[in-house]
């Protein structure tokens, strides 16, 4: 006996009529909203910031909520990796962000150049970094700047 099935005609429109609709994104997501960030949670992002394995400081730096005092003590963390998750989150302040520009892992710099939300100083600052990995982060985020961008703007953006 054969294992391959071949469906009729009318079984195939059958199937496709009670077929599941399609969902976007928005709509899984209205589906699942996220819980509400209770103090709860912010008491333990601040107890986890300070847990010895850098693993878990790195999750707390990666995380949307965590106060900024909390971020602040992150942004001096011995980690390298700690300040590299606190640099690619969205949320940190362009103050936090200025700092970790200079910080001393060619990481911590990359991603601070990557970061969507970096002030254009701080990126004409890394544009001169010693890191040639540094240069060609922000060198590469020009470029996809200037290809998003509408006709008006991008010749504005290639000629500076």
């Amino acid at each position: 006996m054969s294992c391959i099935r071949f469906n009729t005609p009318a079984q195939r429109k059958q199937l496709a009529a009670m077929a599941p609709a399609k969902l976007t994104a928005a709509d899984v997501a209205s589906r699942h909203p996220a819980p509400p960030v209770t103090a709860g949670k912010i008491n333990r992002l601040r107890l986890l910031a300070k847990h010895e394995n850098p693993k878990i400081r790195e999750s707390v730096a990666s995380s949307y909520h965590t106060p900024a005092d909390v971020v602040e003590a992150l942004a001096k963390d011995p980690d390298a990796g700690v300040r590299a998750c606190l640099a690619r989150n969205e949320t940190v302040s362009c103050d936090i962000l200025r700092d970790l520009a200079h910080d001393e892992s060619e990481t911590v710099r990359g991603f601070v150049a990557v970061n969507y939300y970096v002030p254009a100083d701080v990126m004409a600052e890394l544009a001169d970094d010693p890191s040639e990995v540094v240069r060609g982060l922000v060198a590469w985020k020009a470029a996809l700047a200037a290809e998003s961008a509408p006709p008006s703007v991008r010749q504005e953006l290639v000629e500076a």
